[in-house]
């Protein structure tokens, strides 16, 4: 029985059948497929810590509404943000409204968390399309998912720094404007 199987393998190397073992120039081994994205990464899982300078949570910052509607990272408005606005520190505060509770509150932010998926360390497949992820943190499961195009980007769910966020872009066509670009003349003139 060994014998028909191993006449039959010579028998495609040498009418062209090798050529399927090691092609010269494929993808597989050129220079530019080798430090590329890889077109089917596979599934893992990354340890992730919660920052250094995160700011300290206590369980009754959680239990507290109107904390929810703070931003404990960045408290204050930086120095780029609007310098001659007086009302800056205010506007600052409606930037990001639910901070706290993104990522602190129903997130996992400030905890070690464990996240698993084609890409766990990114929040989306770097060639565009769907992805998957998920994040564990104790016995809670905390589901990702998003889709990412040219026209049209989405994400929902606990994103890769343990924050839970909600995203729906539709992006309208655009028409590239040359900025010296001159109209056409008229024939009446």
């Amino acid at each position: 029985m060994k014998l028909p199987t191993l006449f039959f393998a010579g028998v495609l190397f040498v009418l062209g059948g090798g050529g399927v073992f090691a092609q010269s120039g494929s993808a597989t081994n050129s220079v530019a497929g080798t430090n590329g994205i890889p077109k089917c990464a596979h599934w893992r899982t990354i340890k992730v810590k919660p920052d250094e300078d995160a700011p300290k949570v206590h369980f009754y910052n959680k239990l507290n509404p109107i904390w929810w509607f703070k931003n404990a990272d960045d408290p204050k408005p930086p120095v780029w943000y609007r310098p001659e606005d007086k009302h800056r520190k205010l506007k600052w505060s409606f930037r990001n409204p639910m901070h706290n509770f993104n990522f602190y509150v129903i997130g996992v932010a400030n905890k070690k968390f464990a996240r698993s998926g084609r890409f766990p360390e990114r929040n989306a497949d770097p060639q565009g399309g769907w992805d998957f992820e998920a994040a564990r943190w104790k016995f809670i499961w905390l589901p990702y998912v998003s889709y990412h195009r040219s026209k049209f980007d989405f994400y929902f769910g606990w994103r890769n720094r343990g924050n839970f966020g909600i995203k729906v872009n539709i992006n309208p066509k655009q028409n590239p404007k040359e900025p010296n670009a001159t109209p056409p003349k008229d024939d009446n003139s």
